[in-house]
């Protein structure tokens, strides 16, 4: 029995392991340096690392199982997710700071995933974004946008 190949997903692997490479490539040129911690130039190279993990991914899907074919798009879930990326673009815009845009999005997005626990999620997405936050501010010395939780933690 011959398995067809999913030309989308190898498609797609092929365009995130360019994208990976481009990732590198700029790292590699990057002058920035740091005082202390491992400083910004770390970060492309977390960013190309997962991109070529995804792509690698693709690649194993496209010669086993293939992707799974999409359903019909659900529009109450969209906005959900719009929705959430509207309010983060505010919440920053507005002063709110990362880490409650971070909590934003996490529970819109969430909640378009079909998940009903609105709360739990906002709650959720404001520890992964205060740990995030942390991690920029700390480790790879880097500001994001601050609002009144951003001040307790500085």
């Amino acid at each position: 029995m011959s398995r067809s190949i999913d030309r989308p997903a190898l498609i797609v692997g092929l365009l995130l392991l360019a994208a990976a490479a481009i990732v590198a490539f700029d790292a590699s040129r990057q002058t920035i340096t740091s005082n202390y911690g491992v400083g910004p130039t770390a970060m492309p190279y977390v960013v190309c690392a997962g991109l070529a993990v995804l792509g690698l991914a693709h690649f194993i899907v496209a010669f086993k199982d293939g992707l799974p074919k999409p359903e019909e798009a659900d529009g109450k879930a969209l906005l959900w997710i719009i929705g959430g990326l509207v309010g983060l673009v505010a919440c920053i815009a507005l002063g709110g700071g990362f880490i409650i845009a971070t909590a934003i999005i996490f529970a819109c997005t969430a909640r378009g995933f079909g998940r009903e626990a609105l709360i739990v999620d906002i709650v959720i997405g404001a520890v992964l974004g205060t740990i995030i936050y942390v991690v920029f501010l700390k480790l790879l010395t880097l500001s994001l946008p601050a609002g009144p939780l951003e001040a307790l933690l500085s």
